[in-house]
């Protein structure tokens, strides 16, 4: 990977201490917006060792992961120039507004759910050019929220690192620059899929007892990371019970997982996973 940092005065002891004029962000860098936030959006304490929380640390913009329907995904190396130990590579998945993305069916995820601010509900309704900034942010949001509460679960999602406007920065699964293989990419044995699928299931349980379906899980939202699947993409997660389509979305889900694994002559019952699920939800 190309040092972010090369570009800098190599006469420049970094063992003094460093000052902002010193150091101006280059081309596809900024300053970290880890201290420009409220603390409500950074992640669950205790921080996992690996955030910087630097104030000196600069955010470089090493290329895009992903493209999807409703945001992008960007690889992201938050570090401080003088601190070889503090850095860290990032998630920051960025969502467009209503006009740019081609995800449309929101409206069925977000049934149950509240905007807080009467203004931005108002907003959101005419479609104004406000209206669908909130409504990008609204997305960010309702994702970190959805990840803060699934790791306070316990559930395998990537570590929410902060929430800033429309952009989720969140932590990268995978190996040095390299993103995690998506499930759908997997080639493994009959065995290694029915662990895949044990695994699934769990993280199925664990949103269900906390009331909550995916929403729109497939094979192309969990990762496969060092043996261990990921679950990713949470904007759309949606209460069983206070969003009317809830138990339909939560049985899509079950028909969706099993219908992969059932192809690829791993035995599963979808039927019966949602039966254990609801049951899970009423617990």
């Amino acid at each position: 990977m190309t040092d972010p940092f090369a570009s800098f005065d190599a006469t420049l002891s970094f063992s003094d201490p460093l000052s902002f004029s010193e150091i101006e962000p280059g081309e596809d860098q900024r300053w970290s917006t880890w201290t420009a936030i409220t603390p409500s959006e950074r992640g669950p304490e205790p921080w996992p060792t690996w955030v910087v929380t630097s104030a000196g640390a600069i955010d470089t913009e090493l290329g895009i992961l992903k493209t999807g329907k409703e945001a992008d995904v960007f690889l992201i190396e938050r570090a401080v120039p003088d601190g070889q130990a503090q850095r860290v590579l990032l998630a920051a998945k960025r969502y467009r507004s209503t006009e740019h993305r081609t995800f449309h069916r929101s409206a069925v995820y977000t049934e149950g759910r509240r905007v807080q601010n009467s203004r931005d509900g108002r907003a959101m309704a005419k479609k104004t050019a406000f209206g669908r900034e909130v409504a990008a942010a609204e997305w960010s949001f309702a994702e970190f929220s959805a990840l803060c509460r699934m790791w306070e679960l316990g559930a395998p999602v990537p570590y929410p690192v902060q929430v800033n406007g429309s952009e989720v920065l969140m932590e990268f699964i995978g190996t040095d620059a390299t993103a995690a293989p998506r499930l759908a990419q997997e080639r493994g044995d009959r065995r290694m899929l029915a662990e895949y699928y044990a695994q699934i299931v769990e993280i199925m349980h664990t949103f269900a007892r906390a009331g909550f379906a995916h929403g729109d899980l497939s094979a192309y939202n969990l990762l496969v990371h060092d043996g261990q699947v990921r679950v990713i993409d949470l904007p759309q997660i949606v209460d069983i019970i206070a969003n009317p389509q809830g138990l339909d979305l939560l049985h899509r889900d079950c028909v969706n997982v099993c219908d992969w694994f059932a192809r690829r002559r791993v035995e599963c019952d979808a039927e019966e996973l949602f039966a254990e699920l609801m049951a899970a939800s009423l617990t």
